[in-house]
């Protein structure tokens, strides 16, 4: 796995909804060999608090403008210090990490959840020649900004909301069995809560559709050497996320 250690600059940072962030910082020497569904772990340059790296999906790459996207949501620490960032301040990125998504399904279906809608993002780019549909969900309204983003790179957009404020009342495993009954997609593509990736991983086997899912996991060190990630495969032992994924086929976990 290639990887490498940058010092980036921060070339925007505003909030897109709520506690929710976009950090766009120049990062070439990553953008450059980065695939969807891989992450950075990054620490800020000004400190050592906190004093462990923090693992961030790559929302979108630029490789021609050598950027790299992220979008996170404000949850400790770590993240509340992040904020302070201002456009000219560096931080140190340790990336692309990973197994990333393999990318060739021809009619490939996303579903995502909550922040886990930022990794596919890439990947809804990266099938430009071949639109991707995406069903998405979240709590309310307030947390369902992401159409706005997938406009311009997806071809159809469901939304499923917990509180019915917008799209279908429920979650998106309600609606996914519908979506599989009106197209005949190739492969499944999902991220989010671990409640609603086994959900998808059922649904996909039932209905016969490769599935990928990109797992969210507690993360400290990110190269495989502190065991604090692992899962639970089907094969009888445990995958370090980190490195082994974060992208597993359904198949492969214990769910």
């Amino acid at each position: 796995m290639t990887k490498t250690c940058v010092t980036a600059q921060v070339m925007k940072h505003t909030v897109l909804a709520g506690d929710v962030w976009e950090l766009v910082v120049a990062a070439a020497g990553i953008a450059s060999i980065t695939k969807p569904g891989q992450f950075v772990h990054i620490r800020l340059t000004d400190t050592i608090d906190p004093l462990l790296r923090r693992p961030f999906s790559i929302a979108d790459c630029d490789p021609a403008r050598g950027t790299l996207t992220f979008i996170y949501r404000v949850v400790g620490r770590g993240t509340t210090l992040m904020t302070k960032l201002q456009p000219g301040d560096t931080i140190n990125c340790m990336g692309p990490l990973g197994n990333g998504f393999a990318v060739t399904a021809k009619r490939p279906l996303l579903v995502g959840g909550g922040m886990g809608l930022a990794p596919l993002l890439l990947l809804a780019r990266a099938f430009c020649s071949r639109p991707a549909t995406i069903l998405m969900g979240g709590r309310n309204e307030q947390e369902l900004f992401w159409p706005n983003l997938y406009a311009s790179v997806c071809k159809n957009i469901h939304i499923t909301s917990d509180d019915g404020s917008i799209g279908h009342h429920g979650f998106t495993v309600d609606l996914l069995p519908e979506l599989l009954k009106q197209d005949k997609f190739d492969a499944i593509y999902a991220c989010g809560p671990h409640v609603m990736l086994a959900g998808v991983a059922k649904v996909a086997a039932q209905y016969d559709v490769p599935c990928q899912v990109s797992l969210e996991d507690y993360m400290a060190c990110g190269v495989g050497a502190c065991l604090s990630c692992t899962c639970e495969s089907t094969g009888g032992k445990r995958h370090k996320v980190c490195t082994d994924g974060p992208v597993f086929w359904a198949p492969e976990v214990v769910w």
